[in-house]
């Protein structure tokens, strides 16, 4: 089993087990795991950031019309199936913040778009992994409140990597 496969299945036993699992009680009774693309290296990227000079102060929208306060950190460029795309990383209080959604959404991927941390390594970039690009809590669960990706983050260009639309058996 590769690292990204045990990773999936300790996810998968959260949401169908753990008290503070998104899921409601009906869903969970659906449950056999959560749906994903197969594993993408092409998509594991180690990236330069261009650190923006300023950190401008920027108000995401969320699922439930509130707002959330990040900083805008800086952006990078990147290749996807030849197709150069560019996406900006927030900064908050809890760390880096990288909300995106692709030419999939609504489709095969959450509409409001996926997630992902991006990890800052030593020496100044940024490892940025799509394969474990994950749906926000209110992809599952609409009493959550979740930051919806921002213009500047939605892609023109399918990533198909990470976790995809959420479904149950009983949706079938």
């Amino acid at each position: 089993m590769t690292e990204l496969e045990a990773f999936r299945t300790e996810k998968n036993e959260f949401f169908e087990k753990h008290p503070q699992s998104p899921l409601t009680r009906e869903q969970k009774k659906d449950f056999d795991g959560l749906n994903y693309f197969p594993e993408n290296n092409a998509l594991c990227l180690e990236v330069k950031v261009d650190e923006f000079p300023i950190k401008e102060r920027f108000e995401m929208q969320t699922s439930t019309g509130n707002v959330q306060i990040y900083e805008k950190y800086g952006k990078f460029n990147f290749m996807v199936d030849g197709v150069k795309a560019e996406l900006t990383i927030y900064q908050s209080e809890h760390g880096f913040f990288l909300p995106f959604a692709d030419s999939l959404a609504g489709v095969e991927t959450y509409p409001a778009g996926r997630y992902l941390e991006p990890e800052l390594l030593p020496d100044g970039c940024f490892l940025v992994d799509f394969n474990v690009a994950y749906n926000p809590y209110c992809a599952y669960n609409e009493m959550w409140s979740c930051p919806i990706a921002p213009a500047e983050n939605r892609l023109k260009v399918a990533v198909r990597a990470g976790e995809k639309l959420f479904y149950t058996r009983a949706d079938h």
